[in-house]
């Protein structure tokens, strides 16, 4: 039985899964989901379980070569945007939420949170570990 980091088992075979280059989606509860895209929907009622803790959870599993999100999350002022800039530990490239929404066509799956906050949306592109 595992005792920490990604307890979902579906999530956890998937990142264990995922290649260089390959791509998942943290996502607020109201992001689409394109059709023909996998999802794992870890939400439970509004803000459970949160952005942050779910990106924080990835994070120590998965190592990250590149991670985009929408400027709007930026220009929003909300403090997600530092958190993520923070916890990413590299840059994060800025696109439109438009243009976010159409890279989502191509992640091998996006993990849906119960966060309410509008744009709240990151893509994260698996790096090697050496």
């Amino acid at each position: 039985m595992k005792k920490q980091g990604v307890l979902n088992s579906e999530l956890s075979k998937i990142i264990a899964e995922l290649g260089h280059g390959q791509s998942l989606v943290i996502s607020d509860y109201g992001l689409p989901v394109p059709k023909g895209v996998r999802m794992v929907d870890l939400a439970i009622r509004e803000n459970l379980p949160s952005f942050i803790d779910v990106l924080t959870v990835i994070l120590s599993e998965l190592a990250v070569e590149k991670a985009v999100v929408a400027d709007e999350l930026r220009q929003s002022g909300h403090e997600i945007y530092d958190t993520i800039v923070e916890k990413v530990g590299h840059a994060v490239e800025l696109v439109s939420h438009e243009e976010l929404k159409k890279i989502t066509e191509s992640v091998s799956v996006i993990v849906r949170t119960g966060e309410w906050t509008p744009y709240a949306n990151i893509v994260l592109y698996a790096g090697v570990v050496f």
